[in-house]
């Protein structure tokens, strides 16, 4: 792409297909029946307590004036504000929106962040527009937005085909529509305006430390572990290059090209400095795997790190991974996720394994609100406090009251909303 085009590549996954609402919805009703909570609460977290949609009008490089199409979901702010990501990609819906600002909840309740769920998402394509169009949109869907966002009400952060640069100009509108500096409204910013340490490879090192945890309690040591990664992007990639400086062997890794394997492991490093701008490696090799014949590879760990609904019922069986760790959102169908638990198969799933990057930007404001600024040693060592006592806690869950390791998750992350709603008095 040439000029002043180019492609934004963002810190989330795919968007999710329909039917995403429901399937959370169900797993919510049951985690609440479960920890004895009326239908009175489920009624209340079943969705957003609010939607907005909003029309953005931007002038585009031609001159011409096009309406963009956006919203902010927030889940509950029983807690605390709202926490979440801003999309930009030509299929984001409302639905999905609220979906996932469902999952942002479920999120912090298990890491016991002061925050409730939010999301945002724009309907568009950066990978068609200029620079100057992205930051106008950019900056237009702030102003559309500023009345029901801020530190203290709702922040947002990256996610798919959005960035740290994304970010700065979103809280350079802020900033100028408030009148004063407020590095606290948004994080995944850039280290020079208030963006913390060891946030771009946050996520990678909560799914390694999961992994590690996960693995340990099934009596099985991370040193020698092989690995196989969906998924070569941001968090694949960075997930790749730390567990191999663990002492984990990564046997295969995919990209969008397919899939390439090595029973005694990868060359890491060769791969990651031959990967390109969109996280592509395998294009380099005569001979690729298809997702099928991928996620059937012998491995004592599968990593879906790239696309949801990637493990269903079509092809379950073929799983040969003892452990699946859910680094993508919604990568394994419920049903799939409930067959691999009958056979044995333990799967922590993404609203556990993938928090990391919503662990290290509650960090950012942290350091925001306090001015003052922690090294990457400290951040990632809080963030392993972090993980490793959420992992316990969901495991030790699912042991003592023999759910499955998602249901835990939920009930753990849910519980927490329920009560604070019914001491607000709201049911």
């Amino acid at each position: 792409m040439s000029g002043n085009k180019r492609i934004l590549v963002g810190a989330g996954t795919a968007p999710l297909s329909e039917g995403v609402l429901a399937s959370t919805q169900k797993v919510i009703h049951e985690a609440l029946e479960r920890l004895g909570y009326g239908e009175s609460y489920f009624e209340l977290l079943k969705e957003p307590l609010r939607l907005l949609t909003v029309r953005i009008p931007v002038r585009m490089d031609d001159g011409q004036v096009k309406v963009f199409t956006g919203y902010r979901a927030q889940h509950t702010d029983a807690v605390g504000p709202t926490k979440g990501g801003i999309r930009f990609h030509p299929s984001v819906t409302a639905e999905e929106v609220s979906a996932l600002s469902l999952w942002m909840t479920l999120k912090c309740g298990i890491f016991d962040l002061p925050y409730g769920g939010g999301k945002g998402g724009i309907i568009c394509d950066p990978r068609t527009m200029s620079l100057g169009e992205v930051e106008r949109l950019a900056r237009g869907y702030v102003r559309a937005i500023s009345q029901i966002v801020g530190p203290n009400k709702d922040i947002p952060a990256p996610d798919v085909y959005t960035n740290a640069q994304i970010m700065a100009w979103m809280l350079d509108e802020y900033s100028r529509i408030r009148e004063y500096d407020s590095p606290g409204f948004i994080t995944g910013k850039p280290l020079v305006i208030g963006g913390s340490q060891g946030r771009d490879k946050a996520t990678s090192l909560g799914v390694a430390i999961a992994l590690r945890e996960t693995a340990a309690q099934q009596g099985m040591a991370l040193k020698g572990l092989k690995v196989c990664i969906q998924g070569f992007g941001n968090v694949g990639s960075h997930l790749a290059e730390i567990l191999d400086q663990w002492g984990a062997i990564v046997v295969g890794i995919s990209d969008v090209h397919g899939g390439i394997y090595d029973e005694k492991g990868l060359d890491v490093q060769y791969l990651l400095d031959r990967r390109d701008s969109f996280g592509s490696v395998t294009n380099l090799f005569s001979k690729r795997l298809t997702t099928a014949e991928f996620l059937a590879l012998p491995c004592d760990v599968l990593v879906p790190a790239a696309l949801e609904n990637q493990i269903t019922m079509d092809n379950v069986d073929s799983v040969q991974a003892k452990l699946v760790i859910e680094a993508a959102n919604g990568p394994t169908s419920l049903e799939a996720s409930d067959k691999l638990h009958e056979r044995g198969v333990l799967v922590l799933p993404d609203v556990l394994a993938n928090a990391g990057g919503v662990t290290v930007s509650y960090f950012e404001w942290v350091q925001n609100n306090q001015g003052y600024y922690w090294t990457e040693e400290e951040v990632n060592s809080r963030l392993e406090t972090k993980m490793v006592d959420s992992v316990q806690k969901v495991l030790g869950l699912a042991k003592s009251r023999g759910v499955t390791p998602r249901l835990a998750a939920y009930m753990v992350g849910v519980q927490k909303y329920a009560e604070a709603s019914r001491l607000r008095g709201w049911v």
